[in-house]
């Protein structure tokens, strides 16, 4: 029988996604002891979010890292198209976007992770774990103290710290351990992901498609389009029951123009689901214990923003720790602090998520309502064809967030120059 294996650290953060990185980067920056366990052996999974935002490439550069972001595989979107309808549609020009960073950029996120890996690797004070999945919480009383783990060999070890932060996703073990609670919301919707070949005159960028009592989202990736397919909660079996053939079927009928190429999906194990959550933290820490990113608030994949309000809060979050973690000097109300300042755009994020659900989502998944489907999208294409300038607002709330955080003075570097935004070959809008 392996002994445990007992170490210390000031910060533990759980979870190696876009949250956690950025917070250990940050907080190793700030001469923080940190350490990440990961469970898994490398960032290598396919259909996570992609999108990287205006605000979050602007925090790049602060941090000195927007060349190594640049030299990256990625495109550079420069436009939204949305649906108003069954046969028109609007395109949110993110050239009205403030700031230097007139687009977002889709890259795969094991890259953009690799890079924060790689940059947090070069503090003397940063340490990570893969292969190491948290299992429970340590505490003494009421205050948390740790977390104990287990490797892939099944050997088990306690990590002690000053604080524990939870970045570990919506699906994450040790808020489920906190006791912390939750307010959740039904959705109308699960995903169906999967990718088909993209041919050199087919649409660029971002966008979404209705049409054939259904609705599909398309991602330019280059050589092919990764695809979301909104189905109705819960019926997931039935689509898999129904065979690949029916899923053919219905993505022609909604996009005719990927119908030469349906037939790529060979099997439904082509196909992979997506549960829909909403839902979020009412208190987001304990004493000892905080809880970032999707673990506080999971997010719906409308508007791919789950990535941006991560990082958002990541770096709110190392402002706010950095300095009474090196003194040993982190309490409740300092997380407090974190939460006050990251839940209005929580609110706002999640509030224009039920709506979107409600008035565009879910009629489009009501083929035996259609004509209410409709409705709504046409009263919104003649108020936006009547005042385009309207767009800047969702432009911004989807390309730089309610509330952009800026990096903390300790963990900036010398400007290294933007993510290019006339890498042509990169760029593309998202038109018909």
């Amino acid at each position: 029988m392996t002994d445990t294996a007992v170490t210390r650290t000031t910060c533990a953060i759980v979870g190696g996604g876009p949250a956690g990185m950025m917070l250990a980067l940050l907080l190793a920056r700030g001469d923080v002891d940190v350490t990440v366990l990961e469970k898994h052996g490398d960032f290598l999974r396919d259909f996570r979010g992609d999108t990287v935002h205006a605000s979050t490439l602007t925090l790049l550069d602060q941090l000195g890292l927007g060349d190594e972001f640049a030299r990256l595989p990625h495109r550079l979107i420069t436009s939204l198209t949305l649906p108003v309808g069954t046969d028109d549609s609007v395109a949110m020009d993110f050239g009205l976007l403030p700031g230097a960073h007139k687009h977002i950029a889709m890259v795969p996120q094991w890259d953009f992770l690799g890079m924060l890996l790689e940059s947090a690797e070069r503090e003397p004070t940063f340490r990570i774990s893969m292969k190491t999945a948290a299992t429970v919480l340590i505490t003494n009383g009421d205050k948390v103290v740790g977390v104990r783990h287990r490797d892939e060999r099944n050997n088990t070890g306690e990590l002690y710290a000053d604080l524990v932060v939870c970045c570990d996703g919506r699906d994450s073990v040790l808020r489920a351990d906190s006791g912390l609670p939750m307010k959740s919301w039904p959705t109308p919707m699960d995903i169906e992901w999967f990718r088909l070949s993209r041919r050199p005159t087919d649409r660029k960028g971002l966008g979404m498609v209705i049409g054939g009592g259904g609705m599909l989202v398309y991602i330019d990736r280059g050589d092919y389009f990764q695809l979301a397919l909104p189905i109705r909660k819960g019926t997931d079996g039935q689509w898999r029951a129904g065979g690949i053939e029916a899923m053919r079927r219905t993505v022609a009928e909604i996009a005719p123009w990927l119908a030469d190429r349906v037939e790529e999906l060979r099997s439904v194990d082509d196909v992979k689901v997506l549960g829909v959550q909403l839902n979020r933290l009412r208190r987001w820490y304990r004493d000892g214990l905080l809880c970032i990113g999707d673990a506080a608030h999971a997010m719906s994949p409308v508007g791919g923003v789950g990535i941006n309000l991560a990082v958002q809060d990541a770096v709110a979050a190392a402002r706010l720790l950095a300095g009474p973690l090196r003194t040993g000097s982190v309490r409740p109300r300092t997380l407090r602090r974190i939460q006050r300042r990251r839940i209005p755009s929580t609110l706002v994020t999640q509030t224009v998520q039920r709506l979107m659900h409600r008035f565009t989502i879910a009629p489009a998944l009501r083929e035996t309502n259609a004509a209410s489907a409709h409705t709504e999208p046409n009263r919104l294409r003649v108020l936006l064809k009547r005042h385009p300038r309207l767009l800047i607002l969702p432009a911004c709330l989807f390309a730089i967030g309610f509330r952009p955080e800026s990096a903390p003075a300790f963990a900036r570097r010398p400007a290294a120059g933007p993510a290019r935004a006339a890498d042509s070959a990169r760029a593309g809008g998202a038109g018909p």
